[in-house]
């Protein structure tokens, strides 16, 4: 009743700004009440929906009165050239995959998973919680909860071979997300104008990191069982760098996850650099087929730097994740760390270890696994029957993402935006590439949203395709 008799207020009073001078003064509280024979409390309900949409200003003591519309003069920023000179790399827009989408497309373009297969109810009580702990109102250690870093620990060590030390807490510095832990990492142990190696194609957000930290990239070719050791090794021999960036378990974009034969060699080749390996273990909790194995698990001299995270599979809110490193490395990395952001929230940490250390986390991850796993079949039966032109080369053993190859000379731009024109959303390949792509890729989430839509998705691609290469041929 009061809702509807607010919206009535408001109805009539907007008329009757439309014909009233600029500064009028409207009726008083009181003659509003009488007028609407409601309560107080309804007209100030409708006099602040009318302030809120910018019509009316209250003056205290005196009333409410109709905004006077004031000029607005254009700013100029052109000091701003001046002062900030030209940028030490290009400024990007934000990236495909950060981009929002509404309801009535099919998105195919997405960095994160569905709403619908993250742990929810777990992570609902478990910020309960947290905020009735003393984590809601305590500062946490720069490093990290002592607890959250022993689990970090304990569960890299429950995959180290024998003979091989695993890590311990004291090795674990928790991050406020993955994406803070590669610019810390980039900045520690690389600094301004130095190489790094870098997987191509890789993770759009690492060679952002990359140009944020004023490193210079250089990629190394890899493909679905990760780079060629001696092209690595010859890259490093070419540029005396001393980090090289990779995922080995179902890299982004390509889903590509290297053979354990392939970790012992590129271990071999980074000591005998004496290198560091930057392991980016993003999709850890995404595994469909298998389970991820980390390098960082064979090697305890100190070469592996491995990042974990959590954001993906837990909750996009709680941008927990951490890096485990040894030695003065890792004195580095927390000294940037501390200057950088000084703690990561105890709450989202608290939060974070309550959810992954109760049964139902396990329990979540089985369901994931058998989700994903329907979630990619369907999208490569949908390519391979209605999109024959594009060409899937790797059907990944986890992750979330299908890199797809395109025919040559097909024209990115104008596929993308045909695509969205018709109702789809995909991620044109050339964001992942470190320098020149190698052919025109388009990289599709099966995580998202209404996977009874792929089929569609797969409908639009393929049109947009045959129409765009009908017309060369």
């Amino acid at each position: 009743m009061d809702d509807g008799s607010s919206s009535r207020i408001v109805d009539d009073l907007r008329a009757w700004i439309g014909t009233a001078a600029p500064g009028a003064r409207l009726p008083s509280t009181r003659e509003l009440v009488a007028r609407y024979r409601v309560s107080p409390v309804t007209v100030q309900r409708a006099l602040r929906r009318l302030s809120g949409a910018g019509l009316v200003e209250s003056r205290p003591g005196a009333g409410t009165f109709v905004r006077v519309a004031r000029a607005v003069r254009p700013a100029d920023y052109g000091w701003q050239t001046s002062a900030l000179r030209s940028p030490q790399f290009p400024v990007v827009p934000v990236s495909t995959p950060l981009r929002g989408a509404p309801d009535d497309v099919i998105a195919l373009h997405s960095g994160y998973p569905d709403r619908e297969l993250l742990p929810e109810r777990l992570v609902r009580a478990a910020v309960t919680r947290a905020a009735r702990a003393d984590a809601a109102v305590a500062r946490s250690p720069v490093a990290g909860l002592p607890e959250l870093q022993s689990w970090f620990a304990r569960e890299l060590g429950a995959v180290t071979p024998a003979g091989v030390t695993p890590p311990r807490a004291s090795d674990v510095i928790v991050l406020p997300g993955s994406q803070s832990g590669l610019s810390s990492v980039f900045r520690a142990l690389a600094g301004t104008g130095q190489p790094l190696l870098m997987e191509s194609p890789t993770y759009w957000g690492a060679i952002l990191a990359a140009r944020q930290a004023g490193v210079r990239v250089v990629p190394v070719p890899s493909g679905p069982a990760g780079p060629d050791p001696d092209d690595l090794a010859r890259a490093f021999a070419e540029t005396a760098a001393r980090l090289f960036y990779a995922q080995p378990n179902y890299a982004n974009p390509t889903g590509a996850q290297w053979p354990v034969s392939r970790h012992d060699r590129v271990l071999e080749v980074v000591r005998g650099h004496g290198a560091f390996l930057v392991e980016d273990d993003w999709a850890h909790d995404f595994a469909i087929t298998g389970g991820p194995l980390p390098v960082a698990a064979r090697d305890d001299a100190g070469h592996v730097v491995y990042l974990r995270s959590l954001t993906k599979s837990v909750s996009p809110a709680v941008r927990v994740a951490a890096v485990i490193a040894r030695g003065p490395a890792r004195d580095r990395i927390l000294a940037d760390r501390g200057a950088e952001s000084m703690y990561v929230s105890g709450l989202l940490q608290a939060a974070a270890l309550d959810i992954v250390t109760q049964p139902a986390w396990q329990t979540h991850l089985r369901g994931l696994r058998r989700q994903l796993g329907a979630r990619r079949d369907l999208l490569v039966a949908a390519l391979r029957e209605h999109a024959p032109r594009a060409d899937l080369e790797h059907v990944p053993a986890g992750g979330l993402n299908l890199w797809v190859r395109l025919p040559d000379g097909t024209d990115l731009g104008r596929l993308t935006r045909d695509c969205e024109a018709a109702g789809l959303i995909v991620a044109p390949g050339t964001e992942w590439f470190p320098a020149e792509p190698t052919g025109p890729y388009v990289r599709l989430n099966y995580a998202g949203p209404d996977p009874g839509r792929f089929p569609e998705g797969a409908r639009i691609l393929g049109r947009v395709l045959d129409d765009q290469h009908r017309a060369r041929d």
